[in-house]
């Protein structure tokens, strides 16, 4: 049963509802079971064996979370109607803000460092955009233009000092526990050897999935999961995306707008800055200057692939993830493999385009780039490193621009809004 901004118990849902609810998870199924072939069929073909393996599952996982942290900081900021693009910033604070605490008190409150790190960047955004009706692109810009030389000054004041420190890194930084579903480790590696077209491919993806988890990527599972209920199975979340939706409308019913914006605006710093105490802590046990990488903004492109839905974006998270660790692992032979992959879907997005959509430029863009990779494809063995690093970025553009068809964000996202309109 669901509930209505007041507070009010609904009916369950109809037999038709279930059954489209029945209909999505087998779709979700089924999407689940065609990656996994594709990908058994591609380390078949290409002869890439890294393309699926326990060891780069694993790390697509450590490489999505600070991503995935990122989009869904975005999430809860902009279902309330403020764009925060200021995600890297937070995420900037949040890696010296973990650095420094886990340095003085601990792995545990490193993290807590991190969020309230990201925390001080969302108050600026709060007030600038929400209280004093700032534009939330300059606000969101002045943010990640502050935020590294912030960070930098911070750094050179407390881990120069230091033993194993310098003004730009930090020393290395005890991490938090790592977790394993008992029991399966090896069976799954014993799986994962044989080398069975999908058995064994599958074993690999699980085992990756399963074993040796940071706690932080729990954790963030759990924000995932903890985010959909709240949003969209509260009274909070209601009253939370109809300010995002309709604020003048929201106001009339009795909602305070303005607070709801701070609030979700808040925990989207706080977000972002645990995603930039995973890169210090985790990722790289030690601060270093400039180790977001951009990420902030690929949270952003994320949680928009995801058309801001916390499934959507974990999805979105994992590709990116997936990439980066994919050409960070073996790049000449793995991103040659999913080069051919591309040529594959880019087909099939260019031939859906122009049959069922109707869309003739659409389509004949998809097809041309599908051509273009094929042929890199042929004429190569490998990708260059060089071209190689560019990968995660590249897959931000294509799945904008493929995605770009289906997007509805919120109604009222980036505009200016004033108490008392309602009224």
């Amino acid at each position: 049963m669901s509930v209505t901004m007041t507070g009010k118990v609904e009916q369950p849902h109809t037999p038709v509802q279930d059954m489209a609810r029945a209909r999505k998870w087998q779709l979700i199924s089924l999407a689940v079971f065609s990656v996994v072939v594709m990908l058994s069929a591609l380390r078949v073909v290409t002869g890439a064996d890294d393309i699926d393996s326990a060891g780069l599952i694993s790390a697509a996982l450590a490489s999505a979370v600070p991503i995935g942290l990122a989009a869904l900081g975005g999430l809860w900021s902009e279902r309330a109607g403020v764009i925060n693009i200021g995600l890297e910033g937070m995420m900037i604070l949040g890696t010296w803000g973990a650095a420094y605490a886990t340095l003085t008190w601990g792995p545990w409150i490193g993290l807590l460092g991190g969020i309230v790190a990201g925390l001080l960047g969302a108050v600026i955004h709060a007030l600038a955009t929400v209280v004093f009706g700032v534009d939330h692109i300059v606000s969101g810009v002045a943010i990640n233009v502050i935020a590294p030389g912030a960070a930098a000054y911070l750094a050179s004041r407390t881990f120069a000092t230091m033993e194993g420190g310098g003004p730009t890194q930090s020393p290395p930084l005890e991490q938090v526990s790592r977790l394993s579903v008992p029991g399966i480790g090896e069976p799954l590696a014993d799986l994962e050897k044989q080398d069975i077209f999908f058995v064994s491919d599958l074993a690999g993806i699980l085992r990756g999935l399963l074993t040796n988890l940071s706690a932080v990527t729990v954790i963030a599972v759990l924000l995932v999961v903890g985010s959909w209920w709240v949003l969209w199975r509260t009274p909070f979340g209601l009253r939370l995306r109809a300010c995002g939706e309709g604020p003048v409308a929201a106001e009339t019913l009795g909602v305070n707008v303005a607070r709801y914006k701070i609030i979700a605006v808040l925990i989207s710093g706080g977000m972002a800055g645990l995603g930039g105490a995973f890169l210090a802590q985790i990722a790289a046990a030690a601060y270093r200057e400039g180790q977001t990488g951009g990420r902030g903004y690929i949270g952003l492109a994320a949680m928009i692939f995801g058309n801001w839905r916390p499934g959507g974006l974990a999805g979105g998270a994992l590709l990116f993830g997936y990439t980066d660790a994919a050409r960070l692992r073996d790049a000449g032979n793995n991103i040659h493999a999913l080069m051919l992959l591309a040529v594959l879907l880019l087909f099939a997005v260019g031939v859906w385009q122009l049959v069922r959509k109707g869309k003739k430029l659409q389509g004949i863009l998809a097809i041309a780039f599908a051509g273009l990779a094929l042929v890199l494809y042929l004429t190569t063995d490998k990708v260059s490193s060089e071209l190689a690093s560019t990968t995660p970025y590249v897959v931000t553009l294509l799945v904008m621009g493929l995605a770009s068809q289906r997007l509805r964000p919120p109604a009222a996202i980036g505009k200016i809004y004033r108490k008392g309109e309602g009224h």
